[in-house]
């Protein structure tokens, strides 16, 4: 579990879920985190294990992945 977050975007993807994107520290390295948050019955929102978590060296492997979906999608019919 991270020992500190900061969240730097986040965006509702449905009524009970939204996406959260993170700086988090963890036994005194960073990182960062994508990761899906679920509304529970208290009314808070909790992380769910549906996400990534990488390290700061690989951002940006990770904005060329997205850069090629989004291209990808918009070639799709």
């Amino acid at each position: 579990m991270a020992e500190d977050q900061k969240v730097i975007y986040s965006f509702q993807k449905n009524a009970l879920e939204e996406v959260r994107a993170s700086i988090t520290s963890f036994r005194g390295k960073k990182y960062f985190d994508v990761r899906v948050y679920y509304k529970a019955d208290d009314g808070e929102y909790k992380p769910s294990k549906k996400g990534i978590t990488l390290a700061p060296s690989l951002i940006n492997d990770f904005e060329e992945a997205i850069k090629k979906l989004k291209e990808a999608l918009e070639e799709e019919p």
